[in-house]
């Protein structure tokens, strides 16, 4: 068991999931207090920021909380190189981790999650995770924390 986690990186990415009450596939139910845990890793990691699409009103944009955690929307037409988040890595966009079997992580077990944002590997073996996602510091998260955040 890892047992490094830092405040920052229990407050960074474990709880992006739990936002949404990702359920497992073939663990048990979450606990009410794992989900409220896990609310409170996401909202204080910012994962919102991110991986929940915003809408502009008046007061400039704001989170749409109809489609919390649902990354860049599959239908939308790619925005010039300017206005993505651009780096050395090229350009980077947020993905779904709603539940979605198809456009989420749904599918997921705790075991790939954990393995995910351990590696920097996308399914914990594929294409390297991009910046700006902070997973060298959430790698750094207990394995308890991040059970919570997939709970």
């Amino acid at each position: 068991m890892k047992t490094r986690g830092s405040v920052f990186a229990s407050v960074t990415i474990g709880a992006f999931i739990l936002a949404v009450g990702i359920p497992s596939c073939t663990n048990a139910p979450a606990e009410a207090s794992q989900i409220a845990r896990g609310q409170d890793l996401v909202m204080a990691g910012g994962c919102n920021g991110c991986h929940t699409p915003k809408t502009f009103t008046a007061k400039g944009p704001e989170f749409d909380t109809t489609r919390l955690m649902s990354g860049r929307p599959a239908g939308k037409i790619l925005p010039p190189i300017s206005k993505g988040v651009v780096g050395p890595w090229g350009v980077s966009f947020a993905s779904s981790l709603t539940p979605d079997m198809q456009t989420g992580i749904g599918s997921w077990l705790e075991e790939l999650f954990i393995k995910t944002l351990r590696s920097g590997k996308f399914m914990g073996q594929s294409r390297d995770i991009l910046s700006p996602m902070p997973w060298q510091t959430i790698s750094q998260m207990t394995d308890e924390d991040l059970e919570i955040i997939f709970a």
